[in-house]
C-alpha cells in the first residue's frame, strides 16, 4: 500500500515537473515579429512609461510616392520651441532589424538628452525614421518597399522644410549600419558626418559575391551593396569631404568584418576612424553606454558652433 502511494506521488511529481517545463518553454518562446507598418505611434504616456525624454514625440508625413502616412520619432532639445528662428544640427539614427519600425531605436534618445543637459554637446535634434519593409533597402519585390528612397528623397526634405535645421549627420546600427553605409556612399553631399555602427559587412559581401543574392529568398539589385558602392564612391572627386566613423563592440558578431571594411575603405583612399567598445556585444545601447560621448562628439566636431 505504501509502495503504491509512493509510486503515485512520484508520478504526480514528474507530471508536475513536465507541466512546469512546458510552461517555462512557452514563456521563453519568442514572439513573432510584428507585421510591417509605415507608421507605429507611441503616445506620450507610453514614452513616459519607458523613461524616454519629454522632447521625444511621434509624428507622420504623407509619402508622395506611396500615398500613405510614414511615421518617425523626433527628439527636439529643450528650448527649441522658444528659440525663435535659431537653427539646430540634426542626427538621423537608422534602426536595425527587419522589417522596419521607427520604434526600434528610440531608447537611444536618452543619450543625447542627457549629454545636452550636461553641456557635453550643443542642443541637437535627433530623428528616428522607419526603414521600410527591408530596412533601408529599395526592394521592389515588396509593396511600398522603397525604404531608401522614402528616407532620402521624402523624409529628409520633409524634415528640412518642417524643422529649423542646419547640418545633418547620419548614423545607424546593424541593419541600420548597413543602410547608413550605402546611403552615405550614394549621397555624401547630404551629410556633414556619417557613423555606421555594428554593420553587417559580411552579408553585404555575400550580396556582392552572389550578384545581389543575400540568400535564396532575398535578392537585391546587382551592385547594391556596401563593397561595390565604396568602389564607386572612391572615384568621386569629393570622396574625402565626408567624415566617416565606424563603431562596433569587440563581442559583436560583426566585429571582425567591421575591421576588414575599415581597412578596405582605407585601401580605396577613403579615410575613416573606428570606435571600438571592449567586451560589448552586438548592442547599440551597450556601445552608447561606454562610448556614446565619443560617438556624439564625432558628429559635433563637424557641426558649426551654435
Amino acid at each position: 500500500m505504501i509502495h503504491r502511494s509512493l509510486s503515485l506521488s512520484l508520478c504526480l511529481l514528474l507530471a508536475g515537473s513536465s507541466l512546469f517545463a512546458q510552461s517555462s518553454n512557452k514563456k521563453k518562446a519568442k514572439k513573432p515579429p510584428e507585421p510591417f507598418a509605415w507608421s507605429n505611434p507611441i503616445g506620450s504616456a507610453g514614452l513616459e512609461k519607458y523613461g524616454l525624454p519629454s522632447g521625444l514625440t511621434h509624428t507622420t508625413f504623407m509619402s508622395p510616392s506611396m500615398k500613405v502616412k510614414v511615421g518617425y520619432f523626433i527628439y527636439l532639445p529643450e528650448g527649441y520651441e522658444a528659440s525663435g528662428d535659431r537653427k539646430y544640427p540634426l542626427v538621423f539614427h537608422l534602426h536595425g532589424g527587419r522589417p522596419g519600425s521607427e520604434k526600434k531605436s528610440i531608447k537611444l534618445s536618452k543619450f543625447p538628452d542627457e549629454a545636452i543637459k550636461a553641456g557635453k554637446i550643443q542642443p541637437t535634434i535627433y530623428v528616428f525614421p522607419n526603414g521600410g519593409p527591408m530596412s533601408w533597402y529599395n526592394y521592389p519585390q515588396k509593396e511600398d518597399g522603397s525604404g531608401e528612397d522614402v528616407f532620402v528623397k521624402e523624409l529628409i526634405p520633409h524634415i528640412k522644410k518642417t524643422y529649423r535645421t542646419r547640418e545633418l549627420g547620419i548614423e545607424g546600427f546593424s541593419q541600420g549600419g548597413r543602410g547608413t553605409t550605402r546611403i552615405m556612399l550614394k549621397y555624401p553631399e547630404l551629410f556633414a558626418s556619417a557613423a555606421p555602427g555594428g554593420s553587417g559587412y559580411e552579408p553585404e559581401k555575400r550580396v556582392q559575391d552572389n550578384d545581389g543574392a543575400e540568400s535564396e529568398k532575398v535578392v537585391f539589385a546587382k551592385g547594391y551593396n556596401t563593397w561595390d558602392l565604396a568602389e564607386t564612391y572612391a572615384k568621386r572627386t569629393d570622396k574625402t569631404r565626408l567624415p566617416i566613423m565606424l563603431w562596433v563592440g569587440t563581442k559583436g558578431f560583426n566585429y571582425e568584418f567591421n575591421l576588414k571594411y575599415s581597412e578596405f575603405l582605407k585601401s580605396l583612399g577613403i579615410p575613416n576612424d573606428i570606435i571600438i567598445a571592449p567586451e560589448i556585444a552586438h548592442s547599440a545601447s551597450g556601445i552608447y553606454e561606454i562610448r556614446g560621448d565619443e560617438l556624439m562628439g564625432f558628429h559635433q566636431k563637424h557641426f558649426a558652433k551654435p
